[in-house]
Parts: structure tokens; sequence; C-alpha cells
């Protein structure tokens, strides 16, 4: 598997004007009451558990009684940017509960609990170190997924909203033997244009933990659909196999589970169906895209051995002479998409001839 594969850690790339720029242009880029350093100003902290009494990678954290009234007023202000107005007249009905700091992983984020004290209803969001790779990879998840995404940057700070659903790990752990026959052949469907997908737009690193599983109730079935949660390895490695899930030992039950319940025809007719999805979502992007894929062609998100190597690798699968020219990650995209593009409005035009 690919554990040994992804030798080095990804580092923290920076904000450059042009991506700055972009994010002004589409309303992402906002002053912000309260940034990621802010908050690493705590005092104390305490382990967080999961449901088995095993050390979740979260500690609470705890500021003193003085800064914890200012920085929870400043949690409401980002919080009503992030998913309101931006006004403060919802700031009275709201409780931050609790703030926590995730010790694992490349971007070290705080999760902020936010409760509605009529109600109890409660929500997450997140504010994270600002990183040019996982910003592209949001983009390109909102343009080219079935999901919206809602985040902010403000200089070197990023705040997400939190994604709902099943961690990867726990579903397939405790909850996949106890789906039906037809139930688990939906969930490998899913896997399989999850996996087509992530290839195309060249999201990294996709272990079982680092999405999510959904179960949406549509009359009398249920259909999963698996979604990313961690943008980090957007467009870095150089080794092909990191961008496809199916090759991460994480996932090898749901790679069992693609083989024992779908052929291979239906396999490939899924593969057909997620590159046209995802061609039409290009067409459709195609203004917004283009002003991304500018950004990445001026931006350095990985290194030139893994440039070399992935535009090798994919020229070898594709025979497609784009990437063989391609120098930066923004122009192995480029490519990318316009190969999809390609076959999409080709086959397109035979079935209007025939």
């Amino acid at each position: 598997m690919l554990d040994k594969l992804m030798f080095r850690k990804k580092p923290c790339f920076s904000i450059i004007t042009f991506l700055k720029d972009y994010l002004e242009l589409f309303s992402r880029y906002t002053k912000i009451p309260i940034e990621y350093k802010d908050l690493l100003t705590f005092h104390g902290s305490t382990a967080l558990m999961n449901k088995k009494d095993n050390d979740s990678l979260w500690v609470r954290v705890f500021y003193s009684d003085s800064d914890r009234i200012e920085i929870d007023k400043k949690l409401k202000e980002v919080y009503s940017l992030l998913h309101s107005d931006g006004s403060n007249t919802t700031e009275p009905y709201l409780n931050i509960d609790a703030v926590d700091y995730c010790t694992f992983g490349n971007s070290k984020p705080f999760r902020i609990k936010v409760r509605n004290i009529i109600n109890d209803n409660f929500t997450y969001f997140y504010i994270k170190k600002g990183d040019a790779s996982r910003i592209y990879g949001l983009e390109l998840e909102h343009m080219l997924s079935p999901y919206n995404l809602n985040f902010l940057v403000y200089q070197n700070t990023l705040i997400e909203e939190h994604i709902a659903g099943i961690p990867g790990d726990d579903f397939i752990n405790e909850m996949l033997i106890k789906c039906s026959k037809v139930e688990k052949n939906q969930i490998a469907k899913s896997f399989v244009k999850f996996n087509e997908r992530c290839m195309i737009r060249l999201l990294g690193d996709m272990r079982s933990y680092n999405y999510v599983i959904t179960p949406i109730h549509d009359f009398d079935k249920v259909i999963y659909k698996i979604r990313s949660i961690d943008f980090d390895q957007q467009s870095f490695e150089g080794n092909l196999k990191v961008y496809r899930p199916q090759f991460f030992k994480e996932n090898l039950k749901m790679v069992e589970l693609v083989k024992n319940c779908l052929s291979k025809s239906s396999v490939d007719q899924y593969k057909i169906e997620e590159r046209a999805i995802v061609a039409r979502r290009i067409l459709s992007n195609e203004s917004r895209l283009t002003h991304l894929l500018k950004c990445m062609l001026n931006d350095h998100i990985s290194t030139k051995e893994n440039i070399f190597k992935l535009r090798n690798e994919i020229f070898k699968l594709t025979s497609y002479s784009m990437f063989k020219k391609s120098n930066s990650m923004g122009e192995i995209l480029k490519a990318s998409f316009n190969f999809i593009k390609r076959n999409y409005e080709n086959h397109q035009m035979l079935s209007i001839r025939n």
C-alpha cells in the first residue's frame, strides 16, 4: 500500500497575491476579528477520548477568564461571518461550548463548538493555518464535486464550516457489516465514483479517516454518499497512486466490497459516468476555474521532483502530450481537465452523429 510512498511531510504553502486576489473576487477573503495565532495562547488542555476511550488526538483547551470573554465574543463574530450576514444580532443567542485543538496532521486545527442557547442546536467550525494547497483543494471541491463549501480566508488564517457525516474509518469498521446487499452495492458504486473524482482533480491522501460517509434516506432505501473532509494533499505528491483512494490500506474493505459487489463492466460504467459529470462541472464553472488555474500556474505548491514524476506517470497512462509538457502542478491539473473535457466532447459529438 501507500504509507511508504508518501515520504515527506507536506509543507504549508503561503497565500500568494494572485490567490488572494482570486479569493477577494469570489468573496472568500474578508477581515476576521480573531486569527489562528490568537488561539494558540491557551493556558492549559485536557485530552479528549473517543467513545471507545481511546485518545482522539484532540485536546480541549482553556484560556484565562479575561481572555476567554474576549475570545468567545470574537468567535461568535466569526460564526456570524461564516453562517450569517456578519452582524451581531445573533450573538446573544449563541454560546461557545468548547474550543478543541488537534495535535495530529498538517493543519493543526482548532474546532469551535457553537450552541444556540434557545433550542440547544449546535454546530462546529474550524480555524486553521492558511495553506494555499488546502485552499485550492476547497475551491476545486466546491466546483467539481456535488457539494458546495463555505470557508473564509484572512492573511494566514482559514475558517472552514463543519462537514457532517460518519467518519469513513468508523463506518467501515462498525457499520459496513450491518448493511444490506443492496446498500453494499450502492456504497461500492459511490466508492468507485469517489475514487475517480479524486484522481481527476488530484486530491491525495484520501484514507478512510479523511472522508465521511453520509446516508441519505430516499423513499424506501438509503443512499450512501462519500465526501472528502481533508484537502491538505491537493496537488502535492508525485506518485499518481496517492490520488487514488483504492491504494490505501485503510480503504481495503471498500476495495474488497467493489470486487465482491460490482462486475468489471459496472465499474467501467461508473467511471465513465463520473468523468462525464466532472466534465460538465468543468464546463459550467469554466470562468471561475480558469481564474483558479491561473493562480496555480503562478504558484509553487509542490517540488520539481514531484511535478516531473507525476506528469510522467499520467502521460504513460493517457499518452496525452499536454501532461508531458507540464512544468507545474497547475499545468498538470489544467491538462487533466482538458483531457476530461476533450474526451467528453468527442463522445458527445459521436453520439450526435450516430
